[in-house]
């Protein structure tokens, strides 16, 4: 099923943004690799099904609305004051949120087939603005389903680090998202 042709809204009632962040370093056991859900995110798509070149994607994350919801990996399970502290380390120390506290995403290309696409636009964080791009489909169901990686130096921020550096997060994260599909009824006009 591919998309209706006209402007829909999509965000964290429509669909999933997820980060998924890996460990590194000679500690990296004593870590985890989490997975942390943007809980609080919005955007329009325009899709333009006789000239997709003219569809666009504009999308907006609050940054304190980053939960953490798994941890993988580790010397003892992830708890609830760790994931409290982690949550608190991003806003605080990492994104620093109070200063900066949206990410936001404009398309400026959109290639592709409905089913095998990509997205590639800009992408700002803590006021630093990169391009990047998106891999993405359609599944059966019209829903759509995509992914990137950021590095975080490009955007200024240093991946946390402790035990004196022994255990970092990579510098790669891997930005998922999963929207449901984008319907005749979904279409705001």
């Amino acid at each position: 099923m591919d998309p209706a042709s006209g402007k829909h809204g999509i965000g964290s009632d429509t669909g999933q943004l997820r980060i998924k962040t890996s460990r590194t370093g000679l500690g990296r056991k004593a870590g985890h690799d989490l997975t942390i859900e943007v809980t609080r995110w919005s955007g329009d798509v325009t899709v333009d099904v006789a000239d997709p070149g003219r569809s666009s994607v504009v999308a907006s994350i609050e940054v304190d609305s980053l939960e953490v919801r798994e941890g993988v990996g580790g010397l003892k399970p992830l708890t609830d004051d760790d994931r409290a502290d982690i949550k608190r380390t991003i806003r605080e120390k990492i994104l620093h949120t109070a200063e900066h506290p949206r990410i936001t995403f404009t398309s400026t290309e959109i290639a592709g087939t409905p089913h095998a696409f990509t997205v590639t636009g800009d992408l700002t964080i803590m006021g630093t603005t990169h391009p990047i791009t998106l891999e993405a489909g359609l599944d059966a169901e019209g829903g759509v389903h995509g992914a990137a990686t950021v590095v975080q130096s490009t955007w200024g921020i240093k991946p946390y680090k402790a035990f004196a550096g022994a255990l970092r997060l990579a510098d790669e994260a891997r930005i998922e998202f999963d929207l449901a599909p984008l319907t005749e009824t979904a279409a705001l006009g």
